[in-house]
Protein backbone atom coordinates (compact mmCIF):
# COMPACT_ATOMS: atom_id res chain seq x y z
CA UNK A 1 0.00 0.00 0.00
CA UNK A 2 1.40 3.77 -0.97
CA UNK A 3 1.26 6.83 0.97
CA UNK A 4 0.59 9.81 -0.68
CA UNK A 5 -1.62 12.98 0.24
CA UNK A 6 -4.32 13.05 2.35
CA UNK A 7 -7.84 13.04 0.61
CA UNK A 8 -11.00 12.93 1.75
CA UNK A 9 -10.94 9.60 2.59
CA UNK A 10 -8.01 7.51 3.80
CA UNK A 11 -7.61 5.44 0.98
CA UNK A 12 -7.88 5.22 -2.84
CA UNK A 13 -9.12 2.69 -5.33
CA UNK A 14 -7.23 2.04 -8.59
CA UNK A 15 -9.35 0.22 -11.65
CA UNK A 16 -7.85 -3.31 -10.79
CA UNK A 17 -9.28 -2.36 -7.45
CA UNK A 18 -5.61 -2.17 -5.62
CA UNK A 19 -5.98 -0.10 -2.66
CA UNK A 20 -3.64 2.66 -1.49
CA UNK A 21 -3.42 4.45 1.61
CA UNK A 22 -3.34 8.07 1.50
CA UNK A 23 -1.56 9.42 4.90
CA UNK A 24 -0.49 12.36 6.26
CA UNK A 25 2.50 13.02 7.89
CA UNK A 26 1.48 11.80 11.67
CA UNK A 27 -0.17 8.63 10.33
CA UNK A 28 2.81 7.78 8.25
CA UNK A 29 4.96 7.58 11.41
CA UNK A 30 2.96 5.48 13.29
CA UNK A 31 2.46 3.71 9.91
CA UNK A 32 6.37 3.15 9.86
CA UNK A 33 6.85 2.56 13.51
CA UNK A 34 8.55 -0.81 14.56
CA UNK A 35 7.93 -0.61 18.49
CA UNK A 36 6.08 -2.91 20.07
CA UNK A 37 3.88 -0.56 21.45
CA UNK A 38 2.65 3.05 19.76
CA UNK A 39 0.43 5.20 20.65
CA UNK A 40 -0.94 8.11 18.60
CA UNK A 41 -1.68 11.31 20.48
CA UNK A 42 -3.19 13.87 17.95
CA UNK A 43 -5.93 16.82 18.69
CA UNK A 44 -9.64 15.99 17.20
CA UNK A 45 -10.47 15.11 14.35
CA UNK A 46 -6.65 14.31 13.55
CA UNK A 47 -7.05 11.20 11.59
CA UNK A 48 -6.59 8.97 14.70
CA UNK A 49 -9.87 6.57 14.63
CA UNK A 50 -10.17 5.84 10.63
CA UNK A 51 -6.09 4.83 10.65
CA UNK A 52 -6.80 2.46 13.32
CA UNK A 53 -8.94 -0.16 11.15
CA UNK A 54 -5.66 0.24 7.95
CA UNK A 55 -3.30 -0.66 11.04
CA UNK A 56 -5.10 -3.44 12.39
CA UNK A 57 -5.77 -5.03 9.05
CA UNK A 58 -1.74 -5.64 8.19
CA UNK A 59 -1.28 -6.74 11.14
CA UNK A 60 -3.82 -9.30 10.78
CA UNK A 61 -1.66 -10.05 7.11
CA UNK A 62 1.25 -10.41 9.02
CA UNK A 63 0.30 -12.49 11.73
CA UNK A 64 -2.19 -14.80 9.82
CA UNK A 65 -5.17 -16.79 11.73
CA UNK A 66 -5.93 -16.10 15.41
CA UNK A 67 -7.49 -13.70 17.47
CA UNK A 68 -7.27 -9.68 17.36
CA UNK A 69 -8.41 -7.13 20.24
CA UNK A 70 -10.09 -3.84 19.03
CA UNK A 71 -10.96 -2.18 22.02
CA UNK A 72 -12.48 1.31 23.23
CA UNK A 73 -12.70 3.19 26.45
CA UNK A 74 -17.35 2.83 26.46
CA UNK A 75 -20.00 1.46 25.15
CA UNK A 76 -20.78 4.64 23.61
CA UNK A 77 -18.18 5.14 21.42
CA UNK A 78 -17.57 1.46 20.53
CA UNK A 79 -21.08 2.32 18.54
CA UNK A 80 -21.35 5.53 17.16
CA UNK A 81 -17.50 5.57 16.08
CA UNK A 82 -14.81 2.32 16.61
CA UNK A 83 -17.32 -0.15 15.14
CA UNK A 84 -18.55 1.40 12.38
CA UNK A 85 -14.82 2.87 11.18
CA UNK A 86 -13.20 -0.78 11.71
CA UNK A 87 -16.55 -2.58 9.23
CA UNK A 88 -15.71 0.61 7.01
CA UNK A 89 -12.46 -0.54 6.48
CA UNK A 90 -12.94 -4.71 6.85
CA UNK A 91 -16.77 -5.07 5.24
CA UNK A 92 -17.06 -2.69 2.88
CA UNK A 93 -13.81 -1.55 1.24
CA UNK A 94 -11.26 -4.64 1.66
CA UNK A 95 -14.62 -7.48 1.68
CA UNK A 96 -12.25 -9.66 4.02
CA UNK A 97 -14.69 -9.41 7.14
CA UNK A 98 -18.33 -9.81 8.56
CA UNK A 99 -19.83 -8.72 11.20
CA UNK A 100 -21.41 -10.79 13.78
CA UNK A 101 -23.15 -8.71 16.21
CA UNK A 102 -24.49 -11.60 18.25
CA UNK A 103 -20.59 -12.20 19.21
CA UNK A 104 -19.33 -8.85 19.14
CA UNK A 105 -17.19 -10.11 16.76
CA UNK A 106 -15.42 -9.38 12.97
CA UNK A 107 -14.81 -12.61 11.32
CA UNK A 108 -12.00 -12.55 8.90
CA UNK A 109 -11.99 -14.46 5.84
CA UNK A 110 -9.35 -16.89 5.29
CA UNK A 111 -7.28 -15.46 1.97
CA UNK A 112 -6.63 -18.57 0.58
CA UNK A 113 -9.74 -20.27 0.74
CA UNK A 114 -12.56 -17.48 1.27
CA UNK A 115 -14.10 -19.67 3.61
CA UNK A 116 -16.56 -18.17 5.89
CA UNK A 117 -18.16 -19.63 9.47
CA UNK A 118 -21.90 -20.67 9.32
CA UNK A 119 -22.68 -19.46 12.85
CA UNK A 120 -21.28 -17.10 15.19
CA UNK A 121 -19.80 -19.96 17.57
CA UNK A 122 -17.98 -21.86 14.40
CA UNK A 123 -14.10 -21.91 14.50
CA UNK A 124 -13.11 -19.20 12.27
CA UNK A 125 -9.79 -18.23 10.49
CA UNK A 126 -9.29 -14.91 12.12
CA UNK A 127 -11.53 -13.15 14.38
CA UNK A 128 -11.28 -9.19 15.56
CA UNK A 129 -12.94 -9.38 18.96
CA UNK A 130 -14.69 -5.85 19.84
CA UNK A 131 -14.96 -4.72 23.26
CA UNK A 132 -15.13 -1.84 25.50
CA UNK A 133 -12.53 -1.29 28.32
CA UNK A 134 -14.78 -1.32 31.34
CA UNK A 135 -15.74 -5.25 30.06
CA UNK A 136 -13.32 -6.49 32.10
CA UNK A 137 -14.03 -10.44 31.63
CA UNK A 138 -13.38 -10.09 27.76
CA UNK A 139 -10.20 -8.10 28.15
CA UNK A 140 -8.83 -11.44 31.12
CA UNK A 141 -10.98 -14.18 28.61
CA UNK A 142 -9.00 -13.43 25.47
CA UNK A 143 -5.47 -14.21 23.89
CA UNK A 144 -4.66 -11.84 20.97
CA UNK A 145 -2.03 -11.78 18.10
CA UNK A 146 -2.58 -7.61 18.32
CA UNK A 147 -4.30 -4.69 19.70
CA UNK A 148 -5.89 -1.74 18.35
CA UNK A 149 -6.75 0.83 20.98
CA UNK A 150 -9.14 3.62 20.43
CA UNK A 151 -9.36 6.51 22.97
CA UNK A 152 -7.28 5.23 25.32
CA UNK A 153 -6.92 8.19 27.21
CA UNK A 154 -10.43 8.28 28.24
CA UNK A 155 -10.64 8.31 31.52
CA UNK A 156 -12.46 5.05 31.43
CA UNK A 157 -9.67 3.28 29.88
CA UNK A 158 -7.56 2.48 33.19
CA UNK A 159 -4.09 0.95 33.84
CA UNK A 160 -6.12 -2.06 34.93
CA UNK A 161 -7.21 -2.33 31.43
CA UNK A 162 -4.26 -1.76 29.75
CA UNK A 163 -2.54 -3.89 32.12
CA UNK A 164 -4.91 -6.70 31.02
CA UNK A 165 -4.55 -6.27 27.27
CA UNK A 166 -0.94 -6.82 28.05
CA UNK A 167 -1.46 -10.21 29.71
CA UNK A 168 -3.27 -10.86 26.51
CA UNK A 169 -0.49 -10.26 24.53
CA UNK A 170 2.25 -11.45 26.30
CA UNK A 171 2.17 -15.32 25.12
CA UNK A 172 2.20 -13.97 21.23
CA UNK A 173 4.74 -10.86 22.05
CA UNK A 174 1.74 -9.04 20.21
CA UNK A 175 1.97 -5.61 18.95
CA UNK A 176 -0.51 -2.40 20.05
CA UNK A 177 -1.46 0.57 18.71
CA UNK A 178 -3.36 3.30 21.00
CA UNK A 179 -5.16 6.08 19.20
CA UNK A 180 -6.42 8.94 21.93
CA UNK A 181 -6.18 12.27 22.49
CA UNK A 182 -5.16 13.27 25.71
CA UNK A 183 -7.40 13.62 28.36
CA UNK A 184 -5.94 13.06 31.69
CA UNK A 185 -2.34 12.73 33.20
CA UNK A 186 -3.25 9.25 33.96
CA UNK A 187 -1.51 5.98 32.94
CA UNK A 188 -1.52 6.75 29.46
CA UNK A 189 1.32 10.01 31.08
CA UNK A 190 3.09 8.20 33.13
CA UNK A 191 2.91 4.55 32.07
CA UNK A 192 3.37 5.12 28.51
CA UNK A 193 4.62 8.68 27.20
CA UNK A 194 7.14 8.62 30.66
CA UNK A 195 8.52 5.33 29.23
CA UNK A 196 9.12 6.92 25.79
CA UNK A 197 10.65 9.74 26.90
CA UNK A 198 13.43 7.60 28.81
CA UNK A 199 13.83 5.54 26.13
CA UNK A 200 12.44 2.50 25.99
CA UNK A 201 12.43 1.16 23.37
CA UNK A 202 9.22 -0.91 23.21
CA UNK A 203 7.28 2.18 23.25
CA UNK A 204 6.81 5.10 20.42
CA UNK A 205 4.65 8.16 20.93
CA UNK A 206 3.59 9.90 17.83
CA UNK A 207 1.88 12.99 18.70
CA UNK A 208 0.80 16.38 16.58
CA UNK A 209 -2.06 18.68 16.41
CA UNK A 210 -5.49 18.41 14.51
CA UNK A 211 -4.28 20.60 11.66
CA UNK A 212 -1.50 18.03 10.66
CA UNK A 213 -4.42 16.57 8.98
CA UNK A 214 -5.02 18.78 5.62
CA UNK A 215 -8.77 19.01 5.98
CA UNK A 216 -8.55 20.14 9.23
CA UNK A 217 -9.93 23.95 8.60
CA UNK A 218 -7.21 26.21 9.49
CA UNK A 219 -9.75 28.60 10.72
CA UNK A 220 -11.36 25.68 13.12
CA UNK A 221 -8.00 25.97 14.56
CA UNK A 222 -7.85 29.68 15.05
CA UNK A 223 -10.75 29.98 16.73
CA UNK A 224 -9.95 27.37 19.17
CA UNK A 225 -6.89 28.96 20.31
CA UNK A 226 -8.38 32.42 20.64
CA UNK A 227 -11.67 30.90 22.41
CA UNK A 228 -11.32 27.88 24.66
CA UNK A 229 -8.51 27.93 27.73
CA UNK A 230 -4.85 26.90 27.34
CA UNK A 231 -4.81 23.57 28.29
CA UNK A 232 -7.94 22.72 26.56
CA UNK A 233 -6.32 23.87 23.66
CA UNK A 234 -3.31 21.97 24.13
CA UNK A 235 -5.24 19.05 25.16
CA UNK A 236 -8.01 18.71 22.44
CA UNK A 237 -6.12 20.79 19.55
CA UNK A 238 -2.70 20.29 20.17
CA UNK A 239 -2.42 16.92 21.51
CA UNK A 240 0.30 17.92 24.05
CA UNK A 241 -0.58 16.31 27.93
CA UNK A 242 -1.84 19.02 29.99
CA UNK A 243 -3.06 19.50 33.97
CA UNK A 244 -7.26 19.00 32.79
CA UNK A 245 -9.55 21.53 33.88
CA UNK A 246 -11.32 19.92 37.23
CA UNK A 247 -8.37 18.42 38.06
CA UNK A 248 -8.64 17.60 41.70
CA UNK A 249 -4.95 16.71 42.95
CA UNK A 250 -3.69 19.16 40.26
CA UNK A 251 -0.96 20.02 42.93
CA UNK A 252 0.84 16.68 42.60
CA UNK A 253 4.72 17.32 41.64
CA UNK A 254 6.14 14.19 39.87
CA UNK A 255 9.49 15.85 41.23
CA UNK A 256 8.59 16.13 44.95
CA UNK A 257 5.86 13.86 45.55
CA UNK A 258 7.41 10.62 44.37
CA UNK A 259 9.87 8.09 45.59
CA UNK A 260 11.76 5.08 44.58
CA UNK A 261 10.41 1.64 45.83
CA UNK A 262 12.03 0.54 48.89
CA UNK A 263 11.53 -1.66 51.26
CA UNK A 264 9.36 0.28 54.44
CA UNK A 265 11.25 0.38 57.86
CA UNK A 266 9.50 -2.09 60.14
CA UNK A 267 9.79 0.30 63.41
CA UNK A 268 8.16 3.03 61.39
CA UNK A 269 4.58 4.10 62.47
CA UNK A 270 2.46 2.23 59.70
CA UNK A 271 -0.90 2.96 58.70
CA UNK A 272 -3.52 1.10 56.40
CA UNK A 273 -6.44 2.56 54.80
CA UNK A 274 -9.47 0.27 53.38
CA UNK A 275 -11.78 0.75 51.07
CA UNK A 276 -14.44 -2.11 51.16
CA UNK A 277 -16.20 -3.39 48.32
CA UNK A 278 -17.39 -7.17 47.10
CA UNK A 279 -16.19 -6.95 43.69
CA UNK A 280 -13.08 -3.90 44.29
CA UNK A 281 -11.49 -3.72 47.89
CA UNK A 282 -8.49 -1.23 48.60
CA UNK A 283 -5.77 -1.18 50.61
CA UNK A 284 -3.47 1.43 50.48
CA UNK A 285 -0.74 0.74 53.13
CA UNK A 286 1.97 3.68 54.05
CA UNK A 287 4.58 4.70 57.32
CA UNK A 288 5.60 7.47 58.67
CA UNK A 289 9.08 9.19 59.35
CA UNK A 290 8.62 10.05 62.93
CA UNK A 291 11.58 12.92 62.95
CA UNK A 292 9.85 14.81 59.41
CA UNK A 293 5.82 13.74 59.87
CA UNK A 294 6.17 12.66 55.87
CA UNK A 295 3.88 9.84 55.59
CA UNK A 296 5.08 7.09 52.02
CA UNK A 297 2.66 5.37 50.67
CA UNK A 298 4.79 2.24 50.17
CA UNK A 299 1.97 -0.01 48.23
CA UNK A 300 -1.66 0.03 46.94
CA UNK A 301 -3.98 -3.22 46.18
CA UNK A 302 -7.20 -3.45 44.51
CA UNK A 303 -8.59 -7.38 44.81
CA UNK A 304 -11.67 -9.04 44.25
CA UNK A 305 -13.08 -12.35 44.43
CA UNK A 306 -11.78 -12.63 48.53
CA UNK A 307 -13.55 -12.79 51.11
CA UNK A 308 -13.32 -10.86 54.45
CA UNK A 309 -11.11 -13.06 56.24
CA UNK A 310 -8.68 -13.74 52.76
CA UNK A 311 -8.83 -9.78 52.89
CA UNK A 312 -7.33 -9.46 56.31
CA UNK A 313 -5.03 -12.62 55.54
CA UNK A 314 -3.86 -10.70 52.55
CA UNK A 315 -3.39 -7.41 54.55
CA UNK A 316 -1.55 -9.08 57.71
CA UNK A 317 0.71 -10.41 55.32
CA UNK A 318 2.10 -7.69 54.03
CA UNK A 319 1.88 -6.09 57.77
CA UNK A 320 3.71 -8.52 59.35
CA UNK A 321 7.13 -7.71 61.22
CA UNK A 322 5.38 -4.30 60.89
CA UNK A 323 4.80 -1.56 63.48
CA UNK A 324 0.78 -1.02 62.56
CA UNK A 325 -0.40 1.69 64.55
CA UNK A 326 -3.37 2.90 62.71
CA UNK A 327 -6.23 1.26 60.40
CA UNK A 328 -9.46 3.14 58.94
CA UNK A 329 -11.98 2.27 56.45
CA UNK A 330 -15.03 2.60 55.16
CA UNK A 331 -17.66 4.86 55.09
CA UNK A 332 -20.08 6.26 58.45
CA UNK A 333 -22.82 3.97 57.22
CA UNK A 334 -20.12 0.63 57.04
CA UNK A 335 -20.38 -0.11 60.20
CA UNK A 336 -20.42 -4.38 59.69
CA UNK A 337 -17.62 -4.45 57.38
CA UNK A 338 -15.59 -2.82 59.88
CA UNK A 339 -16.90 -5.79 62.44
CA UNK A 340 -16.02 -8.03 60.42
CA UNK A 341 -12.47 -6.85 59.44
CA UNK A 342 -12.41 -6.84 63.19
CA UNK A 343 -13.11 -10.15 63.91
CA UNK A 344 -11.18 -11.44 61.09
CA UNK A 345 -8.08 -10.28 63.15
CA UNK A 346 -7.44 -6.41 62.09
CA UNK A 347 -9.31 -3.61 63.84
CA UNK A 348 -10.16 -1.35 61.41
CA UNK A 349 -11.96 2.11 62.69
CA UNK A 350 -13.96 4.43 61.10
CA UNK A 351 -12.05 7.60 59.99
CA UNK A 352 -13.62 10.25 61.77
CA UNK A 353 -14.21 12.55 59.44
CA UNK A 354 -17.39 11.57 56.93
CA UNK A 355 -17.61 14.61 54.68
CA UNK A 356 -15.57 13.30 51.29
CA UNK A 357 -14.38 17.27 50.69
CA UNK A 358 -13.09 17.69 53.72
CA UNK A 359 -11.07 14.35 53.46
CA UNK A 360 -10.29 15.56 50.36
CA UNK A 361 -8.66 18.97 51.01
CA UNK A 362 -6.77 16.86 53.47
CA UNK A 363 -5.11 14.25 51.52
CA UNK A 364 -4.74 17.61 48.81
CA UNK A 365 -3.08 19.90 51.85
CA UNK A 366 -0.42 16.62 52.58
CA UNK A 367 0.29 16.88 48.83
CA UNK A 368 0.55 20.54 48.27
CA UNK A 369 3.05 20.89 51.65
CA UNK A 370 5.01 17.42 50.32
CA UNK A 371 3.98 15.49 53.48
CA UNK A 372 2.72 12.58 51.33
CA UNK A 373 4.88 10.89 49.21
CA UNK A 374 3.98 7.83 46.98
CA UNK A 375 6.59 5.42 45.52
CA UNK A 376 6.39 5.54 41.70
CA UNK A 377 5.83 1.95 41.67
CA UNK A 378 2.08 2.00 42.28
CA UNK A 379 0.92 2.79 39.04
CA UNK A 380 -2.53 2.20 40.01
CA UNK A 381 -2.69 5.04 43.05
CA UNK A 382 -0.46 7.36 40.47
CA UNK A 383 -3.24 6.73 37.66
CA UNK A 384 -5.96 7.84 39.89
CA UNK A 385 -4.60 10.53 40.81
CA UNK A 386 -3.88 11.97 37.82
CA UNK A 387 -7.72 11.19 36.00
CA UNK A 388 -9.49 12.56 39.24
CA UNK A 389 -11.54 14.83 38.55
CA UNK A 390 -14.36 17.01 38.79
CA UNK A 391 -17.28 17.67 36.50
CA UNK A 392 -17.37 20.24 33.95
CA UNK A 393 -20.69 22.51 33.04
CA UNK A 394 -21.84 23.56 30.18
CA UNK A 395 -19.25 26.48 29.91
CA UNK A 396 -16.54 23.77 30.73
CA UNK A 397 -16.54 25.38 34.92
CA UNK A 398 -15.43 22.42 37.44
CA UNK A 399 -18.52 21.51 39.09
CA UNK A 400 -18.82 20.10 42.71
CA UNK A 401 -19.24 16.71 41.20
CA UNK A 402 -16.92 14.26 41.29
CA UNK A 403 -17.10 12.54 38.04
CA UNK A 404 -17.17 8.81 38.04
CA UNK A 405 -16.10 9.07 41.90
CA UNK A 406 -17.33 5.46 42.48
CA UNK A 407 -14.46 4.22 40.41
CA UNK A 408 -11.65 5.47 42.23
CA UNK A 409 -10.89 3.03 45.29
CA UNK A 410 -7.53 3.40 45.67
CA UNK A 411 -8.07 7.12 46.22
CA UNK A 412 -10.96 6.48 48.72
CA UNK A 413 -8.80 3.97 50.47
CA UNK A 414 -5.66 6.63 50.33
CA UNK A 415 -7.85 9.79 52.15
CA UNK A 416 -9.47 7.67 55.17
CA UNK A 417 -5.83 6.55 55.71
CA UNK A 418 -5.23 10.58 55.83
CA UNK A 419 -7.81 11.38 57.63
CA UNK A 420 -7.79 8.50 60.26
CA UNK A 421 -4.05 9.50 60.68
CA UNK A 422 -4.91 12.93 61.10
CA UNK A 423 -8.16 12.74 63.54
CA UNK A 424 -6.40 10.20 65.72
CA UNK A 425 -3.83 10.94 68.33
CA UNK A 426 -1.31 8.32 67.91
CA UNK A 427 1.65 7.12 70.31
CA UNK A 428 4.21 6.31 68.64
CA UNK A 429 5.99 2.95 69.06
CA UNK A 430 3.02 1.37 70.29
CA UNK A 431 1.50 -1.53 68.03
CA UNK A 432 -1.89 -2.76 67.24
CA UNK A 433 -0.88 -5.74 68.29
CA UNK A 434 -0.36 -4.74 71.78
Amino acid sequence: MGTGIQSKTLYRLDKSGRVSLCLHSGQSDAWRSDARFTAMIAGTQGGKTSFGPWWLYREIQRHGSGDYLAVTANYKLYKLSFLPALRAVLEYVLGCGRYWSSANVIEIADPETGFWAKRADDPMWARVILLSSVARGGLESATALAALIDEGGQDEFTLDAWQAILRRLSLSQGRALITTTPYNAGWLKRDFYDRWLLGDPDYRVIQFASDVNPVFPVEEMVRSARTMSAHQYRMFYRGEFATPPGLIYDCFDETYNLVPPHAPPAHAPHFLGVDFGGANTAKCYAYEDSATGVITVYRCDLTGGMSTAEHCADALRVLSGHNLVGAWGGSTSETQQRLDWIQSGLPVQPPGVADVEAGIERVYAMIKTRMLKIAHDQRGLLDEIGSYKRRLDANGQPTDEIADKRTYHRLDALRYLIVGHSQHSVQYGQSLWG
